[in-house]
């Protein structure tokens, strides 16, 4: 700029402004958190919406165990954006956060503190181990509690609820004597999921599906029934070879074909004998023979062999009469026909141990057998009974795995002796999805073990039959007439698995939880109808302690006496030490939160669980399981699923594949603010992708959102109310900004009502970016920087641009906790003020408008060819900047062409002149495929270039001010 020439800057409104172009989140987002904990939002809240409706998401506990994960992270950022919005949608939005503080992981890590000191844990009085639980849980719930804090998560953070708390103990077991007393307990021994490396009974949502190499082998069950089949072998196909010990029957399928088969030729090495005959399913027998090295022209079919044949069999087992083996196998086999048999694998017949398999169990159980088949060979660390012939002591999984393997040497001794004594087919090994506990991370095994259940299908008596009269009819019923499910896929999930589960295990061989609160009578059988002691004065003796000293009371030398004395005999009865499974601690939420808090639901049912898909079987299961058997319904209106977390190739997340994103990572380099958002533009009902990539993809959004609400607030300084233009009295293209809101208002409500954060955040998110910044703000910056500080466009664009911060900040606050909070205080500063106590703007119906909305459709669309046209001028450096432009713009439809002759399209397109015509445009204009009807020619504009606005106008150097077009002249003068 020479000497001579004005410099214009100072009389021109640019944007003043303090917020930052850098969020600077990392190091600014604990400051914000002080602030909220300083003013007590949460509790603020509290008090100002007394009398609105209240709105309760119950939060499904994490375990008080480990730092947090991203999944953590992912669970609890979406919790927050649902009570936040709901808050704001005009609810009494409430949030009681909580942790599941019993059970399993938190024993094996004080007994780990036990190895590494030397210690034996059976040498440790009970409760003293209970104390060191309970504090160990305490430490990770605060540590937890700072690292949700951080996350930006609202809620009642100085008064959570732990399972571990005396007053939830005591509720969980009262919960649980409502099954004692109507009748659902009961004691039973059936197979469970057992893991012999925990030492205890399993639930199906502590278990997890991993590959595995299993030995197969193919055994031989000699008949010996005199007729034409004696001395036939029926063959087998088991992948757990150590059952072998424990068989005591072989199922065939009454609808599957089968044959007796010759061998006629043998290879060496081959257990088969010439002139051996096997009965197998005839869709088997090729892969079967083969598996035992036996060739095509080895083997030949003899004859059919029918159902009603099979069914006259009588078989021994392979073991049976073998020197040495006691007589323990040499009573004959039970033969006869089950459903559950197919010939798509294996040989058409199934060796069955009801000890060891649930479809065997409930064959047998409904046949009224259950004392002829049942054994007890496998103990409780997975070995076999000592005084077990050839096996005793062998186990079927290592103490401790070796190079990861956890293979004990059952299956190879059983396989050695089936093999020395001829009983072995072939054998080989499979590699197959297999059961694992998902915290000793070793396989399971099915194990015939006593355990307290509770029946599903008892009929309870107990007056809530509204659902129906069974737990499972409840909880069926419930689903389907209660609950809504987001996705729809979820009720599916949930209602297959309720509506084929066994009997609810409830009972586990271990120390850290709620015990078992019930006595069983000394002498009496599990089926006698005085087994169970059932009375409520000993039930309220056992909550009355409870309540004021915790579980811990119930493993205290003399608590029999303590709760039985006075009332009946304690010498009478047996005092059960088993705890509960930890489900039933979480699934018992409903009622000491729900129900008992003064921040619960009124009637005490929860608006809305949202947990992993992973809870259809974990915490949503127990949930409906207990409060179908304790209240007659289910504790929840809705349920809401997300998906899980992978890495950005969509795999599972590994420590050992080096691919994990913890949130800690991610709040320490961008912000919990970038995760948050990161969180909203996931489709959360399916699995979730994160990495550094799709980081950089959120940050990158979040830029541009910053930038538009940095233009917001730098043209709002100095804005006065006072100012402020009536809606009516405003120009065509504020009015058009206002109808666009009052539709985003009703999006953003249904969005967020509908918990579809994405289609909120989207629908903002284009909205603030295209609609406001590249087109709307692109188009004003001229009045709102050139024009007279009182002009009636100027003034009508500052008050568009304040009901756009109010809505905008309110809008996304339940998602961007903190960079909304800065952007409320840039305006409304004050030691009470927070983004947080607002609620979502009411937006007057007035401001829909239609055919305002049509017209302007016509008008952008005119300009989007303007646009592309001066992009390729731009591009072949013709011009430098759009105001140097002054097309000619070739309308064919007159309605349109009349609309931009009403209108300054110049202004709108940002050039300084423009002709609309509605001749025939020259071939060589530009168009746009996609836009018929509209073509544009491109010229230069004429005249001198406006030293303050920048526009070429052919009135510069005509006024008093020689380089200034007419408006600057005046707006100066």
């Amino acid at each position: 700029m020479c000497a001579d020439t004005p410099d214009y800057k100072d009389t021109l409104n640019l944007p003043e402004t303090d917020f930052p172009m850098r969020a600077g989140l990392p190091k600014r987002e604990p400051g914000w958190l002080a602030r909220w904990a300083e003013i007590g939002v949460y509790d603020k809240l509290r008090e100002t919406s007394a009398g609105r409706k209240p709105f309760i998401l119950h939060d499904g506990p994490p375990y008080a165990n480990g730092h947090l994960h991203i999944g953590h992270a992912l669970n609890k950022t979406l919790k927050d954006m649902i009570v936040r919005s709901h808050q704001m949608l005009g609810f009494d939005s409430r949030y009681v956060p909580g942790w599941d503080c019993h059970g399993l992981p938190i024993e094996w890590k004080i007994e780990e503190q036990y190895r590494a000191k030397g210690k034996d844990k059976d040498e440790v009085d009970v409760v003293e181990f209970r104390r060191e639980c309970r504090d160990f849980a305490q430490g990770w719930v605060d540590i937890q509690r700072e690292e949700f804090k951080r996350l930006g998560v609202t809620g009642k953070w100085d008064d959570p609820y732990l399972t571990m708390n005396y007053h939830a103990e005591r509720v969980i077991a009262e919960e649980f004597m409502k099954f004692l007393m109507n009748g659902a307990l009961y004691q039973g021994s059936k197979p469970v999921m057992w893991s012999p490396v925990e030492k205890t009974a399993l639930a199906e949502a502590e278990v997890e599906y991993k590959d595995k190499e299993s030995f197969t082998v193919w055994v031989k069950f000699k008949v010996v029934t005199e007729g034409a089949l004696n001395g036939a072998k029926v063959v087998i196909w088991t992948t757990t070879p150590w059952t072998m010990p424990s068989n005591k029957a072989v199922v065939f399928g009454e609808d599957i074909s089968y044959g007796l088969y010759e061998v006629i030729d043998t290879p060496e090495e081959c257990w088969a004998t010439k002139g051996e005959r096997y009965l197998l399913a005839d869709t088997r027998a090729a892969e079967t023979f083969a598996s035992a090295r036996l060739s095509d022209d080895m083997w030949t079919r003899k004859r059919d062999v029918s159902a009603e044949e099979l069914a006259g069999l009588s078989l021994l087992h392979p073991l049976a009469g073998v020197e040495g083996a006691n007589g323990e196998w040499d009573a004959p086999r039970d033969f006869r026909a089950a459903d559950f048999v197919t010939d798509g694998e294996g040989t058409g017949f199934v060796h069955c141990a009801p000890s060891h398999g649930m479809e065997e169990y409930e064959l047998y159980r409904n046949l009224g057998m259950l004392q002829q088949v049942i054994t007890y060979n496998v103990m409780d660390d997975g070995s076999f009974r000592a005084d077990l012939p050839f096996f005793g002591g062998k186990r079927i999984l290592r103490e401790k795995p070796k190079k990861g393997d956890w293979e004990g040497d059952a299956n190879a001794a059983v396989i050695s002796k089936l093999a020395e004594v001829g009983g072995l087919l072939a054998r080989g090994k499979i590699k197959h999805s297999y059961p694992h506990s998902w915290r000793s991370k070793a396989p399971i095994i099915y194990r015939n073990t006593p355990q307290w259940f509770a029946s599903v299908d008892l009929e309870l008596g107990d007056g809530q039959d509204e659902m129906g009269k069974t737990i499972r009819e409840r909880a069926l019923n419930s689903i389907d007439q209660l609950v809504n499910w987001v996705p729809q896929s979820g009720r599916n999930r949930l209602y297959s698995m309720i509506e084929t589960r066994p009997d609810w295990v409830l009972s586990r061989q271990r120390a850290w939880g709620v015990p078992l609160t019930c006595f069983t009578k000394k002498g009496a059988l599990p089926t006698d109808a005085d087994f169970l002691l059932r009375n409520e004065e000993v039930n309220a003796r056992i909550t009355a302690a409870f309540e004021a000293d915790g579980a811990d009371v119930w493993f205290e030398p003399g608590a029999k006496e303590r709760f039985l004395d006075g009332i009946v005999d304690p010498e009478a009865y047996e005092q059960v030490f088993d705890v509960l499974d930890v489900w039933f601690d979480s699934g018992s939420t409903h009622a000491f939160v729900l129900r008992d808090r003064e921040d619960g639901a009124p009637d005490g049912i929860a608006d809305v669980y949202l947990e992993g898909t992973d809870q259809h079987r974990g915490w949503f299961h127990s949930s409906m399981l207990q409060a179908c058997g304790t209240k007659g319904r289910a504790p929840y209106k809705n349920v809401i699923t997300h998906g899980m977390t992978l890495d950005e190739k969509g795999m599972k997340m590994s420590k050992s594949l080096g691919n994990t994103i913890g949130p800690e990572s991610v709040v320490k380099q961008y912000g919990a603010d970038i995760l948050r958002l990161w969180v909203a533009q996931s489709d959360f009902v399916n699995d979730q992708r994160i990495g550094p990539e799709i980081l950089k993809g959120v940050a990158d959004s979040y830029r541009r959102l910053r930038n538009t609400m940095r233009f917001i607030l730098g043209n709002l300084a100095g804005y006065d109310a006072a100012d402020a233009v009536d809606p009516a009295q405003m120009p065509e293209l504020e009015r058009w900004v206002l109808h666009r809101l009052s539709e985003l208002d009703e999006e953003v409500r249904a969005g967020y009502q509908a918990f579809d954060f994405q289609k909120v955040f989207q629908s903002v998110f284009h909205f603030a970016t295209l609609e406001l910044s590249a087109f709307y703000f692109d188009i004003r910056k001229d009045a709102l920087y050139c024009d007279r500080a009182d002009s009636l466009n100027r003034r009508a664009a500052r008050t568009v641009l304040d009901l756009l911060h109010r809505r905008l900040t309110t809008w996304l606050a339940p998602i961007l906790v903190f960079t909304m909070e800065e952007v409320w205080l840039e305006r409304f500063d004050g030691p009470e003020s927070s983004v947080h106590l607002q609620d979502f703007p009411e937006t007057p119906a007035a401001w829909r408008d239609a055919a305002l909305a049509a017209k302007w459709a016509g008008i952008r669309n005119a300009r989007r060819v303007v646009t592309a046209a001066l992009e390729v001028q731009r591009r072949d450096k013709v011009i430098g900047a759009s105001l140097e432009a002054a097309p000619v713009v070739y309308v064919q439809d007159a309605g349109l062409r009349a609309v931009l002759e009403q209108v300054d399209f110049a202004d709108i397109c940002i050039t300084s002149q423009v002709a609309v015509s509605g001749d025939t445009a020259p071939e060589e204009a530009f168009r746009l495929p996609e836009i018929e009807g509209i073509a544009v020619y491109f010229a230069k504009a004429e005249g001198e270039k406006c030293g303050r606005c920048w526009k070429i106008l052919p009135d510069v150097g005509t006024h008093a001010a020689p380089d200034l077009c007419q408006r600057c002249a005046e707006t100066i003068a």
